[in-house]
């Protein structure tokens, strides 16, 4: 019988630690149920400890997510451990997961502890963490670099304190797959008690072998995978979930195991990450990128034509891309468009179908044809992760090579105060971005600017994403639009609108 490996997945706190993968108490909702749909076992929901909004992060994703063991991690402090529960305590399936490094380098440089104390605040923190929470995880930081038999010693000591799942990081991606796994035999053949929990593997991807370190662990003996949707993380980022997931569906003939993810809803999980997060899939990448599923040499578009099986491994329907099975335009009707919805992996439930057939509907009178990514852009870009302080109520530009670029712009607020300005900048964007400064009144940085199409085509929808700073914090916004400049704006007050939403939320708000 197959052995059940259970998937943990740290999206919203590890691979929110990435520069540049913020994401507002909204949008981490929104990724949250798309991971419970997605089938893991577990979602690490953030670090409750590290800010007032993550800890209210953490607590909005306990109280949404009903069907995954939500996690938050704590360092092996008391306090931590406090605020953690404190955030989890309405979780369905709560875990506590703490940590403390016990490689060498990191207790003399880092903790600047003895390893007697190290094993002493590993086993006290496990303790208290139990008092609030039957499920506890201990991760041992930077185990990979650590001496093995101290790293059983600790392991053995905290499961008589109570740890139910045991962690061993490789923290700085330092392993290569071979030396990884026997790591992992030596701790399942050496700690005692090991049978009475389950032992995990979280890998970094520094040298490119988190996946292949994570596979290695699993067939030395791992029970849970900690990964992130399409790989981010921390530096390099973390083994992907998407590759995990179909290394194991793919290659069951030498992975003989049991997982709960839900294949056909990788796509959807990527694309939504990468959506909130504002990070781009790179288009080589594996499973969930571009051009994953594209063969553009000829003897290679013959093979598959030929027999699908040549070239590809796995089937684009297996992870949640569809068909092109019609194709949608001005004259499709509403049944056709609510059924590409759920051929996308969009649960309808909840959504404005009605009217986003309308935007559909106005997309298609200006292209002939509407594509997929299409349809996900106007999915996405009806999502309201926060409330509208700001909406955009008309924009006119003038610029051109012989004169100055001025962008005048009128914005609606929530509380009926609308406000047009009108601003001088270098080129029509740059107008438009300071024209809208004025009307919020705040000194706001434009931290990063990415514009790209939906689609090819020279009808083709443009996408942009921007990141803007205040006081010391950063936000995304995301804005799509046929008119690229429409698009730079949408997606510049939507970045202001996160702002203002979280900036209200702490107290900050005018």
């Amino acid at each position: 019988m197959a052995r059940r490996i259970y998937f943990f997945d740290t999206t919203l706190r590890d691979g929110e630690q990435a520069p540049r993968c913020s994401m507002n108490l909204g949008e981490k909702v929104e990724v949250a149920r798309q991971l419970e749909r997605l089938g893991v076992d577990v979602m690490e929901a953030g670090f409750s400890a590290a800010s007032p909004g993550d800890a209210a992060a953490v607590k909005a994703v306990a109280q949404a997510v009903r069907g995954c063991t939500v996690a938050t991690l704590c360092r092996a402090v008391k306090s931590d451990i406090d605020i953690g529960w404190e955030s989890l305590s309405q979780a369905a399936s709560p875990r506590i997961h703490t940590f403390i490094a016990t490689s060498p380098v990191h207790m003399e440089y880092k903790l600047k502890m003895k390893p007697g104390d190290v094993l002493e605040r590993a086993i006290s923190s496990v303790a208290y963490a139990k008092k609030y929470c039957q499920d506890v995880e201990f991760s041992a930081e930077d185990a990979s670099r650590s001496d093995p038999d101290f790293l059983c010693k600790v392991f053995g000591a905290v499961i008589k304190a109570g740890a139910t799942v045991l962690n061993i990081p490789d923290t700085v991606g330092y392993s290569l797959p071979e030396e990884f796994g026997r790591l992992v035999a030596y701790v399942k053949a050496h700690t005692p008690g090991i049978e009475k929990a389950i032992l995990a593997v979280h890998c970094h991807n520094d040298l490119g072998l988190a996946v292949a370190n994570s596979l290695s662990a699993l067939l030395a003996g791992a029970d849970q995978l900690e990964c992130t949707v399409n790989g981010l993380g921390e530096r390099a980022g973390n083994a992907s979930l998407e590759e995990l997931a179909m290394a194991l569906k793919t290659r069951r003939d030498l992975l003989d195991f049991e997982c709960g993810i839900q294949t056909s809803q990788i796509y959807a999980a990527s694309r939504l990450v990468s959506q909130v997060t504002g990070v781009k899939v790179q288009p080589n990448k594996a499973v969930v990128g571009e051009n994953a599923f594209a063969h553009e040499a000829g003897i290679h578009q013959h093979g598959v034509m030929a027999k699908r099986e040549t070239y590809e491994i796995m089937t684009p329907e297996s992870i949640g891309i569809p068909k092109n099975r019609m194709v949608l335009g001005k004259h499709s009707g509403r049944h056709a468009f609510e059924d590409r919805l759920k051929d996308l992996g969009f649960e309808t439930q909840g959504l404005d179908v009605d009217g986003l057939f309308a935007s559909f509907k106005a997309l298609a009178d200006k292209k002939k044809t509407v594509s997929d990514r299409d349809i996900e852009a106007i999915v996405t870009g009806a999502r309201k992760s926060v409330p509208e302080t700001y909406s955009l109520d008309r924009w006119v530009v003038n610029s051109g090579s012989s004169l100055s670029s001025t962008c005048t712009i009128r914005l609606r607020h929530a509380g009926g105060d609308d406000k047009e300005e009108v601003s001088v900048g270098d080129g029509p964007i740059d107008a438009a971005f300071k024209a809208i400064d004025r009307i919020v009144g705040r000194d706001l940085d434009l931290e990063s600017f990415e514009l790209d199409a939906v689609t090819g085509g020279e009808d083709a929808q443009g996408e942009a994403m921007v990141k803007v700073s205040y006081d010391g914090k950063d936000w995304n916004g995301r804005g799509v639009s046929t008119d690229v400049i429409e698009a730079s704006i949408l997606a510049y007050i939507a970045a202001i609108n996160s702002m203002e939403w979280e900036l209200s939320a702490a107290g900050e708000g005018r």
